[in-house]
C-alpha cells in the first residue's frame, strides 16, 4: 500500500482515499515501533473525523505496549507542551489545520517535542506503515489515560508576560470555529484571575466541524475583513485570528489593517531582546532586512535559517536561540520546547503595547514604510526550475549579494527578492522588499511576476 498522505513534515490526506482509520492505526503502530516509547501524548482538532482517527492511532500505540495520554480537543501546541512537560517520549496531533474540509492529517514529534520530518524518521515510519513491518502486538497492551492538561499549559503561557503591567485593552479574537475557542476561554479566565483589564470580543468562537464561516485560514483575503470589521465596530485595540489548530496567529491593528507576519517577527524579536539582551534570534530568508535591523539595533544576534519548522527548530537548538520567527506567522520559543505557538505571540504583543504605552499601528507603521513588501505571491508555472533560471539570468549581473540558503535570494542596493519552489506543486513563491520605496517595490514585483509567468 502506497501511503500518499505522508508529506515532507507531516501527514495530510483526503479522507477515505488517502487517510482513514485503518491507515491511522498503521501509522500509530509504525510510530511506536520507530520510537519505542513508553508514553505518547495525543490530541485532536475540531474536525468530525479527528476523534476516530486519534482513537485508531492511539490503538496502534497501545498495541505496541506503550501508554497513551489523551489531551482531548486542543491545539497542536498543547500536544507539543504536553509531550515536553509530561515527560512523554512522543506526541501526535490529529489535525488538518487550514486544509479543505474533506482532509485530515497528523503532526508528530518525539521526546522534548522535537519534530519528526522526512529525514528524521517520517520516511521510516511511512515504510513500516506501508509494509506493516512493525512486529507483533505486545503481550500486554498499554494503558489509555485522559488528562486535562490545559491549566498547566495556560500557567506556562502566563510566564511570558507581566500581567500586572497590562493596560486596559479591548481585543477582538476570531477562533474561526476551530480549536482555539476553549483554550482562549481558559486564557481569559487566567488573565481575569490575575486582574488583567483585558476585554475579549469573540467571533466564530464555538468549535464547529462544519466550519460554517469557512475553513479557518486568516491568510485568505476573503476572511481578513471579518476580523478587521469587528475591530472597527467595537473600537478595539487589536484583532487576532487563528488557523484551525491555532499554531499560527494573525494580527490587525486598531484601524483594521492586517499586519503581515514579517513585521510581527521584528516586534517579537525586540520584545525578547528587551528581556534578554544579546540573545540570538533565528529568522527565515524570504524577507530579512526589517528583522536584521531590529535585532542588531536591540543588541541581539540575527541568524538566518532555511524556512520550515523542522529547520528552524533544529537551528534554534543548535544556536540556543531564544526566539525564531517566519513570515508565514509561525513563531518558535526556546522556553516552549523550541516549538511554535499561536498563543504566545499575541500575549507578547499586548505586553509590548502595555510596556511602551503605544498602539500596534504605531509600532509597525514605521517599519512597514521603511521596508515595504507586498507579502508572498504564488505563481503557477509549467517548469519551476526553468522559471527560476530565467529570473536568475536576468538579474544576477546587477546583484551585490547572492544567497542560496533557501531558494534564490538576490540583493541590490535598494531592494531584494527571494524566490522559492514549492515542494509539492509547480508553484514559485516570490517575496520582494525595498528600502523605504513603495513605488520601487511595486515596480520590481510586477517586473518579476511578468518574467516568472511568461
Amino acid at each position: 500500500m502506497d501511503l500518499t498522505c505522508f508529506k515532507a513534515y507531516d501527514i495530510r490526506g483526503e479522507l477515505g482515499t488517502e487517510l482513514n482509520t485503518d491507515i491511522a492505526y498503521r501509522i500509530g503502530r509504525a510510530f511506536a515501533a520507530f520510537l519505542k516509547p513508553k508514553k505518547v501524548v495525543v490530541g485532536w482538532d475540531v474536525r468530525e473525523t479527528s476523534p476516530e482517527l486519534k482513537d485508531a492511532f492511539a490503538k496502534g500505540v497501545l498495541d505496541f505496549g506503550a501508554d497513551v495520554v489523551d489531551l482531548g480537543l486542543c491545539g497542536t501546541e498543547e500536544v507539543y507542551f504536553g509531550t515536553k512537560f509530561l515527560n512523554a517520549d512522543g506526541g501526535c496531533m490529529v489535525t488538518a489545520s487550514h486544509n479543505p474540509i474533506n482532509y485530515n492529517g497528523m503532526k508528530m514529534v518525539r521526546d522534548e517535542a522535537k519534530p519528526i520530518s522526512a529525514d528524521t524518521g517520517l520516511a521510516d515510519i511511512r515504510k513500516m506503515a506501508e509494509t506493516e513491518s512493525y512486529g507483533e502486538k505486545a503481550a500486554v497492551p498499554g494503558t489509555l489515560t485522559q488528562i486535562d492538561n490545559r491549566a498547566a499549559y495556560v500557567e506556562h503561557l502566563m510566564t511570558y508576560i507581566e500581567v500586572a503591567g497590562l493596560k486596559p485593552m479591548k481585543v477582538v479574537v476570531n477562533a474561526g470555529n476551530g480549536a482555539a475557542g476553549p483554550t482562549l476561554d481558559a486564557i481569559e479566565a487566567a488573565l481575569k484571575a490575575k486582574g488583567a483589564p483585558i476585554e475579549f470580543i469573540k467571533l466564530n468562537h464555538e468549535p464547529d466541524a462544519t466550519f460554517p464561516n469557512g475553513i479557518p485560514n486568516p491568510l485568505l483575503h476573503e476572511q481578513q475583513p471579518v476580523t478587521g470589521k469587528a475591530v472597527k465596530e467595537n473600537g478595539a485595540d487589536i484583532g487576532i485570528a487563528w488557523d484551525g489548530d491555532f499554531d499560527r496567529c494573525f494580527l490587525w491593528d486598531e484601524d483594521a489593517n492586517f499586519i503581515e507576519g514579517y513585521y510581527i517577527v521584528g516586534l517579537l524579536a525586540e520584545a525578547f531582546l528587551v528581556q534578554k539582551p544579546g540573545a540570538k534570534i533565528v529568522y527565515d530568508p524570504r524577507l530579512t532586512w526589517n528583522t536584521v535591523e531590529i535585532v542588531e539595533a536591540s543588541g541581539g544576534v540575527p541568524i538566518q535559517s532555511v524556512s520550515g519548522h523542522a529547520f528552524i527548530k533544529e537551528r534554534m537548538r543548535k544556536e540556543d536561540a531564544v526566539y525564531g520567527g517566519e513570515m508565514s506567522a509561525h513563531h518558535y520559543f526556546k522556553d516552549f520546547a523550541y516549538a511554535d505557538s499561536g498563543m504566545i505571540p499575541w500575549l507578547l504583543v499586548i505586553d509590548l503595547l502595555s510596556r511602551k504605552q503605544t498602539s500596534l499601528k504605531a509600532l509597525v507603521e514605521e517599519r512597514m514604510a521603511k521596508f515595504p513588501s507586498p507579502g508572498e505571491i504564488n505563481s503557477k508555472v509549467a517548469d519551476a526550475d526553468e522559471a527560476m533560471a530565467r529570473v536568475y539570468e536576468a538579474y544576477k549581473a546587477d546583484a551585490i549579494n547572492e544567497d542560496r540558503t533557501d531558494g534564490l535570494s538576490l540583493e541590490f542596493a535598494e531592494w531584494r527578492f527571494n524566490l522559492r519552489k514549492s515542494n509539492t506543486e509547480p508553484v514559485i513563491r516570490l517575496n520582494v522588499e525595498t528600502r523605504a520605496n513603495k513605488e520601487l517595490m511595486e515596480e520590481k514585483t510586477q517586473d518579476l511576476l511578468a518574467l516568472i509567468r511568461q
